[in-house]
């Protein structure tokens, strides 16, 4: 038993992709944290299990880092800047420890289902602005779950991207089937995708280097 975490977005599309490949038993998370884009998301997520047919899926909120705050993506007096491919600045949309939260929320689950494997498709290449997807960030989760759980429960953090670029995960989404079409990205927008926060930035970036066109629509695509 298998669990992935399914935002809606690319990433973690590419990465069902492929833990639906390895697993025979696969259950779907999705977490809403009070997000711009909440509403679009979860619909990416119920398309995305339709797809692949998971009947296990966990839909839950944990709106509390919206009354935290300190990101763009859930405070509206912050403002989803446009995107800078080149800083290496923290950016305003990252959400304050926000992978910690999820994955301890998919390691709960996984020991009641008796899962032995959670996929979450971190990606390194956003590791410069989002200090939650940097492979160490994980090894050290990792030790934290053998450390925290039952004795008997044996449960792997699998990140099969983390080191790829966005234009080789793309390509891998392809290799693997994964309905990128059913995806969302923007950070700002519900009904189309803006093309200038970092998340539509990197995708575009990302499909053009790859030499592939984004099949999802944009109010603004420098790419083309």
């Amino acid at each position: 038993m298998a669990i992935c975490l399914v935002s809606g977005g690319m990433d973690s599309c590419v990465t069902a992709a492929i833990a639906q490949s390895e697993n025979e038993d696969l259950a779907f998370l999705h977490i809403s944290y009070g997000q711009r884009t909440e509403n679009r998301e979860r619909k990416a997520f119920y398309d995305i299990a339709d797809h692949y047919g998971v009947e296990k899926r966990l839909d839950i909120s944990i709106e509390y880092l919206a009354k935290i705050g300190g990101s763009s993506l859930t405070d509206e007096s912050i403002e989803v800047t446009e995107a800078n491919l080149e800083s290496k600045e923290i950016p305003t949309s990252y959400v304050p420890f926000r992978n910690a939260n999820m994955l301890s929320i998919a390691v709960s689950w996984g020991e009641v289902l008796g899962a032995n494997k959670i996929y979450i498709g971190a990606v390194a290449e956003d590791s410069s602005g989002y200090p939650d997807c940097r492979p160490e960030f994980y090894e050290a989760f990792q030790n934290t779950i053998n450390a925290g759980t039952k004795p008997d429960t044996r449960i792997e953090i699998r990140t099969p991207i983390i080191l790829l670029t966005k234009a080789a995960i793309i390509k891998k989404g392809i290799e693997f089937g994964a309905p990128l079409h059913l995806t969302w990205s923007c950070y700002r927008s519900e009904d189309l995708a803006c093309g200038t926060c970092d998340s539509c930035a990197l995708r575009l970036r990302g499909f053009s280097q790859a030499g592939v066109a984004d099949p999802i629509p944009y109010r603004r695509n420098e790419m083309t």
